[in-house]
């Protein structure tokens, strides 16, 4: 367990200060000139010691995409990604509401470790009281010196909150620099890669709120005290969001690689019903494979972890679903989402995923066939992995995830439906 002194957000919850006078009461802005005067270099090398990996989903070596930003005269960009539209995910909104001096901060040594003066801050269509939350911290740092030009800190440094218009898609690194410039918001092809042409086609990063946010502490308190935490290639503390079927849903900061039971046991009071009632559980947000009960209770909540029960970890989301969820309606609905939010630049996902979510309307129902699951799995493999962002994949993976886990439920459900269908028409043909 993650003792408090650890804990690099402070204020989660929002039971404390929130102001910059609270946020440097609890340890921000502490002599953070010092940490700049130690240069690009030192920053990056510490970032890359430390093995943090980001922690938007992708999971990629966080000092080392810093580390790829050219060293030449050009304008340089830091872009956080903020349109936190993943269902199951809601850690992001928790840190610019209550704990923003953290990302803040974590902007302005981001920009030094490269070569970056100004920040955009990209925050979902959806969150009014964040973006308002985060400004308003911005605007007290700019009062105190310690933003802009010529600031306290030593490093010129302009932080800009851009507000999306609610697109799941905006959240693709690429489809968000789009829209930043006034857009479509629509993924581009990469190479070029956004740290060689990124945003007005300069070198540009785009980084997730939390991976940002955990920057300055990791190199006030050094990258070895991060590193203590959790297991090689899956190391220091990560915010972790549990919904559904479990009595006291939480957001809470805890070490990577705690097992999902200790997990859930220490901070949401249990499965609702106990743990013989447990069905499934979508580990990482919705885009990761659904997991079986008895595979998942005690796995450990890291990339590695979820990569053995062949799901992933995503952001860390875990959806929880007891005995009495449907679970074929359940991924249906999230196949729902997927089409609704494709931007149908691609035609595997512009049609895939219509056409996949259309079948499992039909198999909630047991109106389709037993060969069409296998059918609806082959459809699933020549969407993923042909698109130009990753979105066609996470309309795949549930689906892929359902049929791998609960192939027996669906066929059941078929056969009811089929009995149904047969007994019905046995009473209508007796009546006539």
């Amino acid at each position: 367990m993650l003792k408090d002194r650890d804990r690099i957000f402070t204020n989660l919850y929002g039971h404390r200060d929130t102001s910059l006078k609270g946020a440097m009461a609890r340890g921000s802005w502490d002599n953070t000139k010092a940490l700049v005067d130690k240069g690009r270099d030192w920053i990056v090398q510490e970032m890359k010691d430390s093995g943090l990996r980001g922690r938007g989903g992708a999971g990629f070596p966080t000092g080392l995409k810093w580390s790829f930003m050219p060293k030449d005269d050009r304008p340089h960009y830091l872009v956080v990604n903020a349109d936190e539209s993943e269902p199951g995910t809601c850690k992001d909104r928790e840190i610019m509401r209550h704990d923003p001096h953290h990302l803040i901060e974590g902007c302005l040594l981001a920009g030094v470790g490269m070569g970056a003066h100004t920040a955009y801050i990209y925050v979902r269509g959806e969150f009014m009281r964040e973006r308002e939350a985060l400004q308003a911290a911005i605007d007290e740092c700019y009062d105190a010196g310690l933003l802009g030009k010529n600031n306290k800190c030593g490093w010129d440094m302009d932080v800009i909150v851009h507000h999306g218009a609610g697109a799941y898609i905006c959240g693709e690194e690429t489809a968000l620099l789009e829209s930043l410039e006034g857009k479509k918001g629509q993924p581009r092809l990469k190479p070029p890669f956004p740290a060689n042409m990124g945003l007005y086609g300069l070198p540009t990063t785009v980084n997730n709120v939390e991976s940002i946010a955990v920057a300055p502490t990791i190199l006030r308190r050094g990258a070895s005290w991060f590193s203590s935490f959790g297991r090689p290639n899956n190391v220091g503390t990560k915010v972790f969001m549990v919904s559904g079927h479990v009595n006291r849903p939480c957001v809470v900061e805890e070490s990577l690689g705690i097992t999902f039971r200790e997990l859930i046991e220490r901070h949401c009071g249990g499965i609702r019903g106990g743990w013989n009632n447990l069905l499934a559980v979508i580990p990482g947000g919705a885009s990761c494979p659904v997991v079986k009960a008895e595979d998942m209770m005690d796995v450990q909540m890291d990339f590695d972890g979820l990569k053995e029960v062949k799901s992933s970890f995503g952001t860390g989301g875990a959806i929880v679903m007891d005995k009495s969820t449907d679970i074929i309606k359940a991924i249906a609905r999230l196949a729902e989402f997927f089409k609704h939010e494709s931007c149908g630049q691609c035609t595997p996902c512009r049609e895939g995923t219509g056409w996949m979510w259309r079948v499992m309307e039909r198999m909630v129902e047991g109106r389709a066939q037993k060969r069409e699951i296998d059918m609806l799995f082959e459809v699933t493999k020549q969407v993923e992995g042909h698109t130009i962002c990753a979105l066609g994949d996470a309309a795949a993976w549930p689906i892929q995830g359902l049929i791998r886990n609960f192939r027996p439920e669906i066929e059941k459900r078929i056969d009811q439906y089929t009995a149904n269908a047969t007994s019905e028409g046995a009473v209508m043909e007796a009546a006539e």
